[in-house]
């Protein structure tokens, strides 16, 4: 009784009112009080991957997990017949994953008791946000690199210079102690010779790069390495087109990740995803244009290790932050660094048994976006 109230209700102009419900970006589900689907739009579709006739005439509880907030926002609208709004939500399910939305609930008048739930997803706005806070860690690093290298390495110099001098002096007892000098002077010059790439100011020497190509370079040198006991899983799109950048750079950028994800602490067999994709939606503004482009091709490094701690996710490409004994916690700030140059984005998903990072980059035109 309650759907066909709601059919009667959008009855006026046939199709126009679906066709105008289908063409929104939010996803858009009629519920009754018990959280039964009646209607669902195209991009509700989408967002919980499934058809409409999946959808409607079932629970949403299928679909999303019977504590999550949405249903105590639903039981409100259903109790006060008031309309109701939260952002930040999270909803996660094996199904959907995890979606970080803003919900809008409201009482479809005249339709016994039907409340249409908006969902827009707000992920592009945070990885915005994350991504403005990767371009200023970058610039920090990059000026304390240029700040490390005027005035550390000559001191260095000096210091290891007089121990070299002592060890000539000294009694054979002593010279361990002249040698861990020299020893932990070097250490600091090789640090702050990391540091210094931060500082380089050049633009990059951009050409076509066929992105897979790079990927199957850092495959290989993984595998003779760092990663000969991981195993490695390829899912390609070999129909992208070229990147516009620098080959070396992006080198050092998935070899970065692929080391991190191999390296990542934890027990059992390790397996690495390296992924590409096109992907329509995230528009941001390239250094040296006025306007924004698209960064349509995604590069994805997954791994299934026990995920990023809560403690350093706000700070994670900041320089010297890792959770590794023997890190440097330079990886991810020069990997900010060189996407930022790319004028790409990097976000990156982490939960216990699996930990996503995507890179997404603009094509070889660097044509505006309008």
């Amino acid at each position: 009784m309650a759907l066909q109230s709601f059919k009667r209700a959008n009855a006026p102009g046939d199709q126009f009112p679906t066709a105008i419900l289908d063409s929104l970006s939010e996803a858009i589900v009629v519920v009754d009080a018990r959280g039964l689907v009646h209607y669902a739009n195209l991009s509700a579709e989408q967002f919980f991957g499934v058809g409409r006739t999946r959808l409607v005439s079932h629970p949403l509880d299928e679909f999303v997990p019977e504590d999550s907030p949405l249903f105590s926002l639903l039981d409100q609208v259903v109790t006060t017949g008031g309309a109701v709004a939260e952002n930040g939500v999270t909803l996660a399910s094996p199904r959907i994953g995890n979606r970080f939305c803003a919900l809008r609930l409201s009482p479809i008048v005249d339709s016994e008791g039907l409340v249409a739930v908006s969902l827009a997803e707000q992920t592009i706005a945070r990885n915005i946000d994350r991504q403005m806070s990767h371009r200023s860690a970058a610039r920090s690093v990059s000026a304390l690199a240029a700040m490390l290298a005027h005035e550390v390495k000559n001191p260095l110099s000096g210091i290891r210079g007089a121990a070299q001098l002592l060890e000539q002096s000294v009694p054979d007892s002593e010279r361990e102690l002249t040698g861990l000098i020299c020893e932990e002077t070097d250490r600091i010059v090789a640090l702050v010779d990391r540091m210094e790439a931060f500082a380089d100011g050049r633009p990059i020497e951009r050409s076509p790069i066929n992105i897979h190509q790079v990927l199957n370079h850092v495959l290989r040198i993984a595998q003779n390495g760092f990663g000969k006991n991981v195993r490695f899983v390829e899912t390609y799109d070999p129909s992208l087109p070229d990147v516009h950048g620098d080959r070396d750079q992006l080198i050092q950028v998935f070899l970065n990740l692929v080391k991190n994800a191999c390296e990542a602490p934890g027990d059992g067999e390790r397996e690495i995803e390296l992924s590409t994709a096109y992907r329509h939606g995230l528009r941001l503004a390239v250094p040296g244009q006025q306007a924004k482009v698209n960064l349509p091709l995604v590069v994805s490094v997954r791994d299934n290790g026990p995920g990023i701690s809560e403690e350093i996710r706000a700070n994670l490409f900041d320089a010297f932050v890792t959770n590794k004994p023997t890190g440097t916690g330079l990886g991810l700030a020069l990997v900010a660094k060189i996407i930022n140059d790319h004028g790409g984005a990097i976000e990156f998903d982490s939960e216990p048994g699996r930990t996503f990072f995507r890179v997404m980059l603009p094509l070889q035109s660097l044509k505006a976006a309008p």
